[in-house]
């Protein structure tokens, strides 16, 4: 069977960023599906299930609600090894391109200082798992360690 995309990346070098993982063709439209590295993969602690799934609801909700970004947002959810995301965005995009969104959304997560958007049983079958205070600190960590000061070797892949 051949390898999907994201198989092929090398992960013994791959550093905390964010990086092009695939462009799709959807009828006339391009999707560019992002990788938000906030982990280096097998060298630091994985991201825990509370903090990622408070995460994915308040980053989803985030987009979904942006002025400029809410019609170009796909999807936006955890990669089950745990060490990140994946964004999808509408159009033929590069990682510099989306800077100024994921600054502003790690930015609102660092932030955010209410009740997680649809935490609740009617609205997540999870919803227990919630840890916003790490969820706040992981973000928090992100923007200021790597999206802050991000430099090229944190915007493609390595070989």
């Amino acid at each position: 069977m051949k390898k999907i995309a994201s198989f092929t990346v090398n992960h013994l070098d791959l550093l905390r960023g964010v990086y092009v993982s695939r462009r799709d063709m959807v009828g006339e439209s391009v999707l560019t599906t992002f990788d938000i590295r906030m982990k280096r993969p097998n060298l630091e602690p994985v991201i825990n299930t509370g903090e990622l799934h408070a995460m994915e609801h308040l980053g989803a909700t985030f987009l979904r609600n942006h002025r400029e970004w809410d019609k170009k947002t796909v999807y936006f959810g955890p990669m089950g090894c745990r060490t990140g995301f994946y964004v999808i965005f509408k159009g033929e995009l590069q990682p510099r391109d989306i800077l100024p969104i994921l600054r502003e959304m790690f930015e609102f997560m660092a932030e955010f200082k209410d009740e997680v958007p649809g935490a609740t049983a009617r609205d997540c079958g999870n919803y227990l798992d919630m840890n916003l205070p790490m969820a706040r600190f992981e973000a928090k960590k992100f923007l200021e360690e790597v999206l802050e000061d991000i430099g090229e070797e944190n915007l493609v892949y390595p070989k």
